[in-house]
C-alpha cells in the first residue's frame, strides 16, 4: 500500500491539515508529522543546534498515526522520513496552508519548504494552499481530483508540485489550470513601520504587507486572481 506522510506549517491542529488527511486516506496509508504550533514563513530552515521534541498526537481521523514536532516543517519531514516509519513515504503532502503560496513569496513559504525537503529526501512532494477565507468550497470540491492526478504524475529530481485554491465560492471557480509558472511578482509588497522607540537608540519595527495584483499571463498568481485553481511545478535550488 502507498505510504503518505502529511505535514504543514500552520500546526498540527490546523483545519486545513485535517481536511487533507481525510482526503488523502483514499490514496494510501497516512501518517502525520506536523509542528506543535505556528511556523509560517520558516522557509526550508532546519534545526541544527537544538534538540527536537517529538510527541504522539491523537489524530481525530481513525487509523492515522500522528506526531507533533517542536521544529520547523522541514524538520518534521526529516524526522518523519528518517525516524518515525519503517520505510520512506511514497508521497509527502504539505498543507493545506491557510494563505496562498504563489509568486516570489514561495521563497519564504514553510509549506513549500517542507515539500522541498521531501523532494531532497527523494519523496514525491506536493504543496497545497488556499486563500485566507472561511469558505473552503473550492478546495473541498477539487482536492481529491487533484491528489489522484498529481500523486501518479512524475516529477524530475528536486521538483515539487505547488497547488493553490482560489478564495471564492465553488460557483465562482472557473476550474483548474495546470502547468502554471511561478509569477515574478509578489503577493505582498512589504515595508516596515516603527512601533516603538527603544533604549540606547534602538527602534522596534513591524512588517506591513501591501497587497499587489501584478502577475504575468500563465502564472500561478494570475490563475488564482482569476478564480482558477493553480497547479504548477517548482524547482528547488539544486
Amino acid at each position: 500500500m502507498r505510504k503518505i506522510m502529511i505535514t504543514n506549517d500552520d500546526g498540527i491542529a490546523s483545519d486545513g491539515l485535517l481536511r487533507l488527511v481525510k482526503a488523502a486516506k483514499a490514496f494510501g496509508e497516512v501518517y502525520v508529522v506536523a509542528p506543535d504550533g505556528q511556523r509560517s514563513a520558516a522557509s526550508h530552515s532546519i534545526s541544527l543546534h537544538n534538540e527536537l521534541d517529538v510527541y504522539p498526537y491523537e489524530c481525530p481521523v481513525e487509523g492515522v498515526k500522528a506526531y507533533t514536532c517542536s521544529g520547523t516543517p522541514a524538520d518534521c519531514v526529516r524526522v518523519g522520513v528518517l525516524n518515525l516509519t519503517d520505510r520512506k513515504p511514497d508521497v509527502v503532502l504539505s498543507g493545506v496552508n491557510y494563505g496562498y503560496n504563489v509568486a516570489s513569496d514561495l521563497q519564504y513559504s514553510a509549506t513549500a519548504g517542507a515539500a522541498f525537503e521531501a523532494a531532497f529526501q527523494r519523496c514525491h512532494a506536493i504543496a497545497l494552499s488556499e486563500g485566507m477565507s472561511p469558505c473552503h468550497e473550492v478546495t473541498d470540491a477539487f482536492l481529491s481530483e487533484i491528489l489522484e492526478k498529481l500523486i501518479e504524475m512524475p516529477l524530475e529530481q528536486d521538483q515539487i508540485f505547488n497547488v493553490n485554491f482560489p478564495q471564492c465560492s465553488r460557483a465562482e471557480c472557473k476550474g483548474i489550470l495546470y502547468d502554471r509558472t511561478v509569477s515574478r511578482g509578489m503577493f505582498y509588497r512589504d515595508h516596515y513601520e516603527e512601533t516603538k522607540k527603544l533604549p540606547k537608540g534602538g527602534i522596534r519595527l513591524m512588517v506591513i504587507g501591501d497587497r499587489s495584483t501584478d502577475s504575468e499571463e500563465g502564472s500561478d498568481y494570475r490563475a488564482i486572481l482569476e478564480n482558477y485553481v493553480s497547479v504548477g511545478v517548482v524547482n528547488n535550488l539544486m
